[in-house]
C-alpha cells in the first residue's frame, strides 16, 4: 500500500534499504534539480563534511548512502538518493533528503514529488509512500523534502517541505558546515587543487558559479564537528613569488565547472 502524505507526516520504514526518488516536469523554462543528504546527529549538524552527500561528493565514506544520478522518462526527471540502513553508523539520527535548484526559485519547478522506495524489491514495486513538495513562498532555492529518522530500534520517514532561499549554502551553514563565501575560484585552465573534490560534469555545469565552497571550521578555536583538524601552515611564497597566490578552497566543492 502507497501511502499518500500530508507535511509533517510520518510513516514506519520497514525496508533494510530504501531509495529517496525526487520526480518533477522538466520544460524550457525549468531548472534542473539535484538531489542530495545530509547525515546528522541528535543535534542537527553534521560531524564532518564527509556527512553532506551531494554532486560533487556522491557517495558516504560509510558506504550507507549515496546518489544514484538523473533520469528521465517522458516528461518527468528524476534524481535519487539510496540508503542501507544498516549499515549507518549509531552516531547519525536522521538523514535529510533534500533537493536544490541553485540561484533559481521552486516556484519554476513543476510537480516536485518525493517517493520512497524499498531498496530491495524487485521489479515494478510500488513507492512505499509519496509526498508532493510545495514551496511555502515559491523562492526556496534549496527544500529539505522529507527525512529518515531514527525511532528506537527502527527507522521511520517524515515529509517535510522545508525550504531555504540561500540554497545549498544556507541549508549547509544551518546543520554545521562553514561557508566561506569569499573563497577564490581557480585559474581559468588549471585543473582542481591537490585536497579538493573535483567538480563534476553535468547538465547545469555552467549554473552556480558564485557559490562558494564550504570549508570546515578553524581547529584552533574548536574542533570541527567534534573531529580533531591537523594544522598545518600555511604556504608563503617567496621572494619575487605571484603575489596573486591563494591557497585552494577546502571542503566539499559547491561550484560546478
Amino acid at each position: 500500500m502507497t501511502h499518500a502524505m500530508q507535511k509533517g507526516s510520518n510513516i514506519p520504514v520497514a525496508p533494510v534499504a530504501v531509495r529517496a526518488v525526487l520526480r518533477w516536469t522538466g520544460g524550457p523554462e525549468v531548472p534542473d534539480v539535484d538531489a542530495s543528504a545530509l547525515l546528522v546527529g541528535p543535534d542537527g549538524r553534521v560531524r564532518s563534511d564527509e556527512d553532506f552527500v551531494f554532486y560533487n561528493q556522491p557517495r558516504h565514506p560509510s558506504g550507507a548512502v549515496w546518489r544514484l544520478g538523473k533520469k528521465q522518462v517522458g516528461d518527468a526527471i528524476t534524481d535519487a538518493v539510496q540508503a542501507d540502513l544498516r549499515t549507518v553508523t549509531p552516531s547519525v539520527d536522521r538523514i535529510l533528503v533534500v533537493a536544490s535548484a541553485e540561484d533559481v526559485p521552486f516556484q519554476r519547478v513543476r510537480d516536485l514529488r518525493i517517493l520512497l522506495y524499498d531498496a530491495t524489491a524487485t521489479g515494478g514495486a510500488e513507492p512505499l509512500a509519496y509526498f508532493d513538495v510545495r514551496p511555502e513562498t515559491g523562492a526556496e532555492t534549496a527544500l529539505i523534502c522529507g527525512e529518515l529518522y531514527r525511532r528506537g530500534d527502527g527507522w521511520k520517514f517524515r515529509a517535510l517541505g522545508e525550504g531555504y532561499s540561500d540554497g545549498l549554502v544556507g541549508l549547509a551553514t544551518d546543520h554545521g558546515i562553514s561557508v566561506d563565501e569569499n573563497a577564490a575560484e581557480p585559474d581559468a585552465g588549471a585543473g582542481p587543487a591537490a585536497g579538493t573534490a573535483a567538480a563534476a560534469e553535468g547538465p547545469n555545469s555552467d549554473r552556480t558559479a558564485a557559490m562558494a565552497p564550504p570549508t570546515q571550521a578553524p581547529p584552533a578555536a574548536q574542533p570541527a564537528y567534534g573531529y580533531p583538524q591537523p594544522v598545518s601552515p600555511a604556504p608563503v611564497p617567496g621572494p619575487g613569488g605571484d603575489p596573486s597566490f591563494r591557497l585552494p578552497a577546502q571542503g566539499p566543492q559547491f561550484i560546478r565547472h
